[in-house]
C-alpha cells in the first residue's frame, strides 16, 4: 500500500484511504465492486489466507454469490488496492497505467 499512497502522492491525486483489513466491507459494497471489475481481478489468490482455505473454500471464490459472504468474512483476501474513481470506476490492484488514466 506505501506503493500506492507514493504514487498518488507524487502524482497530486487525492485520495481516501480505507482499510478493508481492519473493517470489512460490506457484501452490498463488494457487489458494487463485482459490477465494475470481474471476482478474478478481485480475490487475490496469492496471498496466505487465500492459500490456506481449504479446497471447498477455494471453489467458493469462483462464483459471486458464494464469493461475496467469503470476502466479506476473510477481507484479507481482497487484492489491494481497490481504487474507485469518481465516475464510479473500479480498478484492482497497483495498475499505474489504468490510474493515470483516470487523473
Amino acid at each position: 500500500m506505501k506503493k500506492t499512497f507514493q504514487f498518488f502522492e507524487e502524482n497530486g491525486m487525492d485520495y481516501e484511504f480505507i482499510d478493508y483489513k481492519k473493517k470489512a466491507p460490506d457484501v452490498d459494497l463488494l457487489a458494487g465492486f463485482l459490477s465494475k471489475t470481474p471476482l478474478e481481478e478481485l480475490v487475490n489468490r496469492r496471498g496466505t489466507t487465500y492459500k490456506k482455505l481449504s479446497d471447498e473454500e477455494k471453489e467458493q471464490t469462483m462464483q459471486q454469490a458464494t464469493a461475496l459472504p467469503l470476502l466479506n468474512e476473510k477481507s484479507s483476501m481482497i487484492k489491494r488496492p481497490i481504487i474507485v474513481f469518481e465516475d464510479g470506476d473500479v480498478v484492482a490492484g497497483f495498475d499505474e497505467e489504468a490510474i493515470l488514466a483516470k487523473k
